[in-house]
């Protein structure tokens, strides 16, 4: 069974993958700046995220370390898997259009997406 976080499980990986580990004090405190949540959601929420295998928690000391164990990459697939399907039918070009036509991309990353598109070309040769 695939493991799918909720969209506040996956603004607490994100904190996560910020920094590395942290606290629940110091998750909660990052989450503070944008959002109204209390620590104790903040804490269970990770708890709950520790029961279902998203995070690892280090108990040895009296303050308890988490870290994400659901990488960044693989929530990056999921979301972009179901947008995908769901929104633009399967068509990976509408969606690339979608994304360069109303989202302003910098030089870099347009360097970088040709280059990708390079070396897809090179691979199906």
């Amino acid at each position: 069974m695939e493991i799918k976080p909720t969209e506040s499980e996956l603004e607490i990986l994100q904190v996560l993958w910020k920094m590395g580990e942290a606290t629940v004090r110091d998750v909660h405190e990052e989450l503070a700046k944008t959002k109204g949540a209390g620590y104790t959601t903040t804490l269970k929420l990770m708890q709950i995220m520790d029961e279902k295998g998203l995070v690892e928690r280090d108990t040895t000391s009296k303050t308890h370390i988490y870290k994400a164990l659901f990488s960044q990459e693989k929530a990056q697939s999921n979301a972009l898997d179901k947008i995908l399907s769901t929104v633009f039918e399967g068509s990976t070009s509408d969606l690339v259009i979608q994304a360069l036509g109303h989202h302003r991309a910098s030089k870099d990353e347009i360097d970088a997406i040709k280059n990708y598109l390079d070396q897809f070309e090179k691979n199906k040769k």
